[in-house]
């Protein structure tokens, strides 16, 4: 004999119920993820700041301008920045193996 009841909302539902919920399959997305995305942003920015740079140098050089050090450094460092994230998460995954001994 089975004993049924009622949810919250009114549903009837079978308590000794031996059937198995089946699995529903995942759509997959075919929208932009985000590793990619980050990516691309990332391309992105080192070339804007290379392009923005090397415009910078040459039109200094036409006027005649010398070249402050300081800017070719600090260009490579933002250059350097942008890949950041990659680098920060390259370094967290070694340490989680090295931790946790996979």
């Amino acid at each position: 004999m089975e004993r049924g009841g009622e949810n919250r909302k009114g549903v009837k539902m079978n308590i000794n119920t031996t059937e198995k919920l089946e699995k529903i399959p995942q759509t997959e997305s075919k929208g932009v993820k985000a590793k990619g995305a980050s990516l691309w942003g990332q391309i992105a920015a080192a070339v804007w700041i290379g392009g923005w740079q090397s415009a910078q140098f040459v039109s200094n050089l036409i006027k005649g301008i010398e070249i402050n050090p300081i800017h070719i450094i600090l260009s490579g460092l933002s250059i350097a920045a942008c890949f950041t994230p990659v680098y920060f998460n390259l370094i967290m995954d070694k340490i989680k193996e090295i931790k946790l001994g996979a």
